[in-house]
C-alpha cells in the first residue's frame, strides 16, 4: 500500500518523538537483567569482598542479579579498561579503588582514560593507612621519625606492598612533605612477617591489616594518614597533626561508563547510600576497616578528580616507575 509522504512524514516525525520517552522509561525501569560489577582483583580480595557486599545489597533493593566479574592483572587496569570499554547502558559497573586514580598517572600509555571515560556512582567511603614501626625501631612518633630520617637519610628502609600501591605513594607523600628519604621495598607478598621480625623497621599498611599487631604490641602506630583520627585507634594522632595537610587513603567507590544514563546513575546513587546509611550494612563495611564516608555522586566526581591531581604530583616528584 502506498501513503501519501506528508502521512510517512508525520508518522516519522511521531516515532522520533518517542525516543526520549523510550530512552528515560527504559532508564527508570532499570535493571531488567542481570547487571556485572567488574572488580579489578581476584576473588577473596578485600575489592571483591566489597563488590559482593555491594551486590548483594543492590540485588536484594533493585530486584536483579548484580554478578561480580573479577579480571585481575595489571594493578587494576584490566578491569578498568574492560569497564569503560562496555556500552554505556549501566549493565557494566565498576568497583573503584584509590589505585585507579595513582594508575591514572603512573601508567602513562593506558588504552583508557580513568578520569573521562568513567563517570562516579558513589562513594563507600575510606580507608585510613597507618605508620607502623617494629617495637625497636627508635622513633617513636612522628617528630621522632623525621627527625630520624633527616639524621640517617637513605638509611630507614619503607616495606610496600609494590610500586605504585597505597602504601607506597602515602610513604613518597611523607617524604615529599618532610624533606626525608626512606629507602624503599617493595615486597611481592606480605611484608608483615619481616616489619613484625625486624627485617625491615617501617610501612605505611592499611590499619586494618595491623589494628591486631598493634594490640598486642607486635608493631607500634605512630600516625594514621587520614585528616582525623581513626575511630579504631583513637590514641593514635593523625600524621597531619604533625605534618599540615598530610592526607593519603584508600577509598571505595562504584563508576560506570562514560555516557551511561542519568536516571541510572540516580537509581544506583540512591540504594548505595541508603545502605551505606543501613547500620547492619555499615558495620559489614566497618569489619573490612572501612570507615564511614560516603559521597554522592557529585562529590565523588569532584573527589576523583582531586586524588588524580594529587597523586600526579606525586608521582612526577618521586619520579615512580613501572616496570
Amino acid at each position: 500500500m502506498n501513503l501519501p509522504r506528508r502521512r510517512l512524514l508525520q508518522w516519522a516525525a511521531g516515532a522520533m518523538a518517542l525516543l526520549p520517552w523510550r530512552r528515560a522509561a527504559g532508564a527508570i525501569d532499570y535493571p531488567m537483567r542481570p547487571v556485572h560489577i567488574v572488580v579489578g582483583y581476584p576473588p577473596g580480595s578485600s575489592p571483591d569482598v566489597v563488590a559482593r557486599l555491594i551486590g548483594q545489597w543492590l540485588s536484594e533493593r533493585l530486584g536483579q542479579q548484580f554478578v561480580i566479574d573479577n579480571r585481575p592483572g595489571a594493578s587494576g587496569n584490566i578491569a578498568t579498561q574492560a569497564a569503560a570499554k562496555s556500552p554505556a547502558d549501566g549493565y557494566t559497573l565498576l568497583l573503584t579503588v584509590s589505585t585507579h586514580a595513582i594508575n591514572a598517572t603512573l601508567y602513562p600509555h593506558l588504552n583508557v582514560d580513568f578520569g573521562k571515560d568513567l563517570i562516579p556512582v558513589v562513594g563507600l567511603g575510606y580507608i585510613p593507612f597507618m605508620i607502623v614501626v617494629n617495637p625497636a625501631f627508635p622513633a617513636k612518633t612522628v617528630p621522632e621519625l623525621i627527625a630520624y630520617a633527616k639524621a640517617h637519610p637513605g638509611k630507614v628502609d619503607m616495606a610496600t606492598n609494590g610500586v605504585g600501591t597505597g602504601s607506597h605513594v602515602s610513604g613518597e607523600l611523607f617524604m615529599m612533605m618532610t624533606g626525608t628519604k626512606l629507602t624503599h621495598v617493595p615486597f611481592k607478598g606480605n611484608y608483615l612477617t619481616d616489619l613484625i621480625g625486624g627485617q625491615v623497621p617501617l610501612a605505611f599498611s592499611p590499619a586494618a591489616s595491623v589494628i591486631e599487631h598493634i594490640k598486642d604490641g607486635k608493631l607500634h602506630g605512630i600516625g594514621v594518614t587520614t585528616a582525623a583520627r581513626s575511630n579504631a585507634l583513637p590514641d593514635i594522632p593523625a600524621i597531619g597533626e604533625s605534618v599540615p595537610g598530610y592526607e593519603a587513603t584508600g577509598w571505595y567507590g562504584l563508576c560506570a561508563p562514560n555516557g551511561t544514563p542519568a536516571q541510572v546513575i540516580d537509581k544506583l546513587e540512591k540504594a548505595l547510600l541508603a545502605g551505606v546509611a543501613d547500620p547492619e550494612f555499615r558495620s559489614r563495611l566497618a569489619t573490612l576497616g572501612i570507615e564511614r564516608g560516603s559521597m554522592t555522586t557529585a562529590e565523588f566526581g569532584k573527589f576523583i578528580t582531586a586524588e588524580i591531581e594529587k597523586w600526579a604530583k606525586v608521582v612526577k616528584f618521586a619520579d615512580i616507575k613501572v616496570e
